[in-house]
């Protein structure tokens, strides 16, 4: 019984993670008007569903790291119930931020858990110093960074483009008005027409490359590499979170690692296909409005990170890199919704306790309980 509450658990993490996760890698596609929702969120699924199967022989180490090793005795590690707290407290953490349409991290809501659960387990033999060095710096660090590289790096493709002559046009909204003009009026009749009126806007519309590179179309090599660099970073994404949730299936030996990875997987993506439209929406267009140019740059940078920490085992957020990325384009751009990331920033700050809350409260009536 204890054992399927288990898997029950982590398949919960693996679909609340999925909602709230699996639009990050293609929301500048979306934001930028490179393609809709549908086909985003569709190739978000096979490409994420794709790094989790490559996590299979990649990223051994993010698994034991979050199995709780190191951070408590190994003879918690054995206990369901230890897991049990640490996958529902960070599932539904993270299920409550997607039904609000905040990205929060998975990775921080499972450090949280594991910090709430171990320490209600085995107070001070809590490993605060391998809790701070191998998860929270990483955490802490990656987003900034990932602001400062994805600055730097438009301003340099932005200089690469003008040398080569490659401009950029805005595409005009223009639509025609009628309205009621009263031409003439007595106390029986009056006449009325019409009066024609056309008005144009810039807003919300999409800016386009114009010029050539190598004999092609500048724009459509751009939505091919912006495709490519999208497909990395869920690639990326399922390279390192999929690791994270099956860390917690170490106990139950009879499932096969690989396995447990593939069923992770498929809920994962069920979850993105169900549930990610909030999130996704925020991602896409309430940070910053961007063209495909700087969707680009910000999941390339997004995409060089995650994989380089996932192959390093070291458990950032494909959320914080993202997110950062994203805002380092709206401030190099000065369109940055900083009302909006104050908001995001706020949700990161109370996702750690509140991890931290339900998992160490579950784990006290588990144990009572069992």
């Amino acid at each position: 019984m204890i054992l399927i509450l288990l898997f029950i658990s982590a398949c919960f993490l693996a679909y609340s993670n999925g909602a709230n996760d699996n639009f990050k890698g293609v929301a500048t596609l979306f934001g930028s008007g490179t393609t809709n929702f549908k086909k985003a969120i569709n190739w978000a699924t096979i490409t994420t569903f794709s790094g989790s199967v490559a996590a299979i022989f990649l990223a051994s180490e993010l698994v034991k790291n979050f199995s709780g090793k190191g951070l408590v005795p190994n003879e918690l590690i054995t206990m369901p119930i230890f897991a049990i707290s640490i996958a529902f407290g960070a599932a539904l953490t993270v299920f409550i931020a997607t039904k609000i349409g905040m990205p929060i991290s998975t990775t921080h809501s499972l450090v949280g858990a594991l910090f709430g659960a171990g320490v209600m387990a085995v107070g001070s033999q809590f490993n605060f110093e391998k809790l701070g060095n191998t998860f929270l710096m990483p955490l802490i660090v990656s987003p900034l960074m990932a602001a400062i590289v994805s600055c730097i790096a438009y301003i340099i493709f932005r200089f690469i483009r003008k040398q080569l002559g490659v401009t950029k046009k805005t595409n005009l909204s223009i639509h025609q008005n009628q309205v009621p003009n009263i031409s003439a009026m007595s106390m029986d009749t009056a006449t009325i027409g019409t009066k024609t009126t056309i008005n144009a806007s810039i807003n919300n519309t999409l800016e386009t490359y114009e010029g050539q590179l190598f004999g092609l179309n500048s724009q459509s090599i751009l939505d091919s590499l912006h495709y490519l660099s999208a497909g990395v970073v869920s690639f990326a994404r399922g390279l390192n979170d999929t690791p994270k949730i099956v860390g917690l299936l170490l106990i139950i030996n009879t499932i096969d690692i690989k396995w447990s990875m593939i069923i992770i997987a498929l809920i994962m993506g069920v979850g993105g296909l169900i549930n990610s439209k909030k999130v996704g929406m925020t991602m896409s267009k309430k940070i910053t409005p961007m063209n495909s140019g700087q969707g680009f740059t910000a999941n390339l940078i997004t995409g060089l990170l995650v994989t380089t920490a996932s192959i390093h085992g070291m458990p950032v957020s494909t959320t914080h890199i993202s997110v950062g990325s994203i805002f380092g384009i709206g401030t190099v751009t000065k369109k940055a919704n900083y009302k909006m990331i104050g908001k995001i920033l706020l949700s990161w700050l109370l996702t750690l306790p509140m991890a931290a809350i339900i998992s160490a409260l579950l784990f006290k009536v588990l144990e009572s309980t069992f």
